[in-house]
């Protein structure tokens, strides 16, 4: 259980045969579909299950991204779960998704080693930052992110952690480790196990300090509580990549989505994606052309 009171038990743990609802930005319920339905019909596009993580779900970008691509391939129906990368990986790894988007790249790295990636490309990448309210009580804006991470330590001021194993958590376990402190169980330290857009919720509301991708951040403009202050650090460089799994149940279709991500016409709408709304674009593409 965690601190908020809600359970770490996730809906989307028996995927297949399952189809994401959207209600509202960020949130999804889950409706059994009939197995018969799901399997053995043989009209309409196959269901493609992407398993990717809440920072690009929350930033708006797969509102762009999915309908492109499902135009471009009409053959396959995108179903989206939006989980933490290490969760994603997990659900990868089970076999129950065929392709994969995260930015945990020593996560990731295993995840290949280990067998379970028939393929992993570079897509884009934008950066973490830390944010805070704006009187910045524990003083770190313009700090370096360790130093700021051992500043907040040493007032004792509120942190708020996604606690999930997300690659943004992983990036903040590894900020902490170098800063030479173990937050785990602290007073002044929550762990809320909840997507981006939840945690930075909880920091808004409790006048917290906490890491976040940049993406997510801008775009959730209601957020007035938080302000960024540490910027700029290639510490806090933040690379997402696309991983299409080995023995997926739709190899074609995982295959196609990792080749149209990287193609021109994906890493351009990732380039413009932002440009309107924010007047700079939310991620940098970053595909390596073969």
């Amino acid at each position: 259980m965690s601190p908020t009171g809600q359970s770490h038990s996730q809906p989307w743990q028996k995927i297949r045969g399952a189809r994401p609802v959207r209600r509202g930005r960020g949130s999804f319920v889950w409706t059994v579909l009939a197995a018969g339905a799901l399997l053995g019909c043989s009209h309409g596009p196959a269901p493609l299950v992407l398993a990717s993580t809440t920072s690009t779900e929350d930033s708006g970008l797969f509102d762009e991204l999915l309908p492109a691509f499902e135009a471009a391939e009409p053959g396959y129906e995108v179903r989206l779960v939006a989980v933490g990368s290490g969760q994603a990986l997990r659900l990868g790894e089970r076999g129950d998704a065929d392709v994969l988007l995260v930015h945990s790249p020593a996560a990731e790295a295993e995840f290949m080693r280990a067998g379970h990636g028939e393929e992993r490309r570079p897509v884009m990448y934008n950066e973490f930052v830390i944010v805070g309210p704006p009187a910045d009580p524990a003083s770190i804006r313009g700090r370096d992110p360790v130093a700021a991470f051992r500043t907040i330590a040493g007032a004792r001021a509120h942190f708020v952690s996604r606690g999930d194993d997300s690659g943004t958590h992983q990036k903040e376990l590894a900020l902490w480790k170098r800063a030479g402190v173990a937050p785990a169980g602290a007073a002044w330290y929550t762990d809320v196990g909840q997507g981006m857009g939840e945690t930075l919720g909880v920091a808004a509301e409790r006048g917290a300090y906490t890491l976040t991708d940049l993406a997510t951040f801008l775009f959730l403009k209601q957020l007035r509580g938080l302000t960024v202050l540490v910027a700029g650090d290639s510490a806090l460089f933040n690379p997402y990549s696309v991983i299409v799994v080995r023995h997926a149940e739709h190899p074609a279709g995982a295959r196609a989505f990792a080749r149209w991500i990287t193609s021109p016409a994906g890493q351009q709408l990732i380039r413009s994606y932002g440009r309107r709304a924010f007047g700079r674009p939310l991620f940098t593409p970053s595909a390596r052309r073969d």
